[in-house]
């Protein structure tokens, strides 16, 4: 009988033993969880605070001196070519700041890495179509990330000024990348309506400044590079085989 007591209680201190263990665990995964959280927001925080003060109205924005570039950053198209709802008002707000005379120069990047999708093809042809000279606007066609976009535009395009135009939640990621980078830069909003799903990509937007936190800590080279194409040249040596502008 004495026996059997015995191994009663070394199997309730076995059993004790693996709930502490078990307890631990789970409140380590607890703790580094809420400090995961804690860092999401932080880094988010830090991302926004940083650079609002650079998001300009269109008027103030155009009374900025030496600027490069306006910058519109590809969003869409339709599968006839037509610029999405976003990209329609990213372009024309980049349309505006252009007559308004806020920089000499359209820089247009997007995703052209397939034969059969053109984003900044499409983006040129809103220029052209609302009177600018083909001259006046470059097409990035390697802009596949919003971190490529802001690199290609130092490196390959050699802007070292820029007034980025998107849509808000975006301005505040676009402008940290490339303030990190080593540019000046200015985002004016092309918030013209509301879109539908917004709510998904403003939790996404989340996630995608702490990704480019990093990003721009490291600064790992694009996809592509390639020579220099200056910014204050003309637009028209960034045509591909397929564009007929003039």
């Amino acid at each position: 009988m004495k026996i059997k007591i015995k191994k009663n209680n070394k199997q309730k201190s076995t059993k004790n033993g693996k709930q502490r263990t078990f307890l631990r665990i789970f409140c380590a995964i607890l703790c580094l969880g809420f400090l995961g959280i804690g860092a999401v927001f932080g880094i988010n925080a830090i991302v926004k605070g940083s650079v609002k003060s650079q998001i300009l109205p269109p008027e103030a924005a155009a009374q900025l001196a030496d600027v490069d570039c306006i910058l519109v950053l590809g969003c869409g198209i339709h599968s006839d070519g037509t610029p999405s709802d976003m990209l329609h008002d990213r372009l024309r707000r980049g349309v505006e700041l252009y007559q308004l005379g806020a920089a000499p120069k359209l820089l247009m990047t997007g995703d052209h890495g397939r034969e059969n999708y053109d984003e900044v093809d499409a983006m040129k042809t809103f220029a052209v179509e609302a009177g600018i000279d083909s001259a006046d606007i470059f097409m990035d066609h390697a802009g596949f990330s919003t971190y490529e976009s802001m690199y290609r535009a130092k490196e390959i395009f050699q802007a070292q000024k820029i007034l980025i135009v998107t849509q808000e939640y975006h301005l505040y990621r676009a402008i940290y990348i490339a303030e990190s980078l080593g540019m000046e830069a200015y985002g004016v909003s092309s918030d013209y309506r509301a879109y539908s799903g917004q709510t998904g990509r403003d939790v996404r937007e989340i996630l995608a400044r702490v990704k480019d936190f990093g990003t721009s800590l490291f600064q790992p080279k694009p996809t592509y590079l390639g020579e220099a194409i200056p910014i204050w040249g003309d637009g028209d040596l960034t045509n591909d085989e397929n564009s007929d502008f003039t």
